[in-house]
């Protein structure tokens, strides 16, 4: 029999394999998701499939849950230690609910989704992608039905346990409460004011592509992005992947309009700073990882959101607009002129372009569809009808098409259900954090105005980057911000940004 102290170097080593393969699958995820030839898509579904199976043969071998007892026995001194062994624990956990045979039938029934997907949204052909959801559906039910036995929680607060430990919907459903109370009509008295003010000319381009892939390398520079370790790269959807050390970001190129290229930049630079600054005495081991998904949007949000869209830096965004894309019309771009653009308030169809206000409204719905999905109210057939019927309901407006739709996210496609809710955490997160920060931080709008960042990303990166997992969500916020996690800073910034 090993010893306690044996089994934990074993497991050490034991997660940093896994760990390893993991990179591996996302070099081989990211190419597939911008530059894999159409006809690779069955061999390379293959491989993805077999490198899954592998890690997940990794982490479920008898012998780790051996380790684990042995271990939790007589646990490490170190309370960070005690922390990781927990993690490990919880990976363990999840792993070990779901035979291996699910867990590759579920990536190869993903990599075929995601592929009709492509396919079948520019031809607004929900008939054709269906089928495939219906399929990634079923199995995830199944996997979501193996990880409620085992963990004791209800089917979705299992799945939403992958991407935010410790979350359950009750408590989601508790603090996005005053957004779906209140965000409704703040929109209406945002859109009125707004139309009030006068109209400023706006350029409506052509935006050349190689133009504004330019001024995106120069907006990664400006938020501090090391090129050393990553790269930008085009996608369907834009999207922050690639491996430790090697970040890879991708945003989507519109011709008549720059700014969703760009925003998109902005946000995936944010996810992945906080890639790129996670504690490297951790590296490979589940302690060393980000804190969950709602953090992680926090760190792409409070970039795109609460450093990039404000008036102060617009100045510094206007120059490099000017530099790369030519004139607003008959004038140069001001920050004024951006700011007024990228703050415009409307109740449109496309979340990843939507605005800050009506963003978590999106998500709500979302997160109220993924319920019924997984719990089987709701099936795939009749996605197309609750998704209208839901935005209407929540944004006051009906989509046209399944395109702009049901069909419009990536995330159902592999199965990522339990997801879309860190997304509204995170902005809450985000506006939490940038309240700190402007109650410690001398002069925060003037370093923003001049583009001087890097002390604001020194803070960010020992509050929250340097982090990992060592702490939970819940701690990890009130050691920052010296406030738990509610909705009342996002509604405050909300508030001031578009009312005061």
């Amino acid at each position: 029999m090993t010893t306690a102290n044996a089994a934990y170097e074993q497991l050490n080593t034991r997660f940093k394999k896994i760990s390893a393969i993991g990179d591996a699958r996302g070099i081989l995820g990211w190419d597939m998701l911008t530059i894999m030839p159409k006809g690779a898509s069955e061999a390379r579904g293959e491989a993805v499939a077999t490198l899954d199976a592998i890690s997940h043969e990794a982490l479920t071998d008898p012998r780790v849950g051996d380790w684990l007892n042995e271990a939790e026995g007589n646990p490490p001194a170190d309370p960070d230690h005690q922390v990781n062994l927990a993690e490990m624990r919880r990976l363990y956990a999840h792993a070990s609910a779901v035979e291996p045979a699910l867990v590759e039938a579920l990536s190869r029934a993903g990599s075929r989704c995601y592929q009709v997907w492509t396919e079948a949204r520019p031809e607004n052909r929900f008939d054709l992608f269906a089928p495939a959801l219906t399929e990634v559906l079923g199995l995830v039910r199944q996997v979501a039905a193996a990880k409620s036995e085992a963990l004791g929680l209800t089917p979705y607060d299992a799945l939403i346990d992958q991407f935010e430990p410790s979350m359950r919907a009750a408590r989601i459903a508790e603090i996005f409460a005053p957004l779906r109370e209140q965000l409704p009509p703040m929109i209406g008295k945002v859109i009125e004011r707004q139309a009030a003010e006068p109209a400023r000319e706006q350029s409506s381009g052509p935006f050349p592509i190689d133009a504004q892939r330019e001024l995106g390398l120069d907006v990664m520079k400006l938020l501090g992005f090391d090129f050393d370790r990553g790269r930008l790269d085009v996608s369907p959807h834009p999207f922050c992947g690639g491996a430790t050390d090697d970040v890879r970001i991708t945003t989507r190129y519109r011709e008549d309009d720059f700014a969703s290229a760009m925003m998109g930049v902005a946000h995936e630079t944010g996810h992945a700073l906080y890639e790129l600054n996670r504690p490297a005495a951790w590296r490979g081991l589940p302690a060393g990882t980000a804190r969950g998904m709602a953090v992680h949007e926090s760190q792409s949000l409070f970039v795109e959101m609460q450093l990039f869209r404000s008036k102060p830096l617009m100045e510094k965004v206007a120059q490099l607009v000017n530099q790369h894309l030519g004139p607003n019309g008959s004038k140069a771009w001001t920050g004024d002129d951006l700011f007024s653009r990228f703050t415009r308030v409307k109740r449109s169809l496309i979340r990843v372009d939507a605005d800050e206000v009506t963003y978590p409204l999106h998500v709500i719905l979302r997160f109220e569809l993924e319920q019924a999905l997984i719990a089987g109210t709701l099936e795939v057939r009749d996605l197309p009808d609750a998704w209208n019927d839901g935005m209407e309901r929540l944004l006051g407006i009906r989509p046209d098409s399944d395109q702009n739709g049901c069909m419009q996210d990536v995330h159902w496609t592999d199965g990522s259900f339990g997801y879309f809710p860190s997304y509204t955490l995170g902005a809450m997160i985000a506006a939490q954090l940038a309240e700190a920060l402007r109650s410690q931080m001398a002069d925060f709008d003037g370093r923003l105005g001049r583009g001087e960042l890097q002390e604001i990303r020194d803070w960010m990166k020992v509050a929250v980057h340097e982090k990992g997992s060592l702490l939970t969500t819940d701690a990890l916020v009130k050691s920052a911000t010296g406030a738990p996690l509610g909705a009342d800073a996002l509604l405050r910034h909300l508030g001031r940004r578009y009312l005061g």
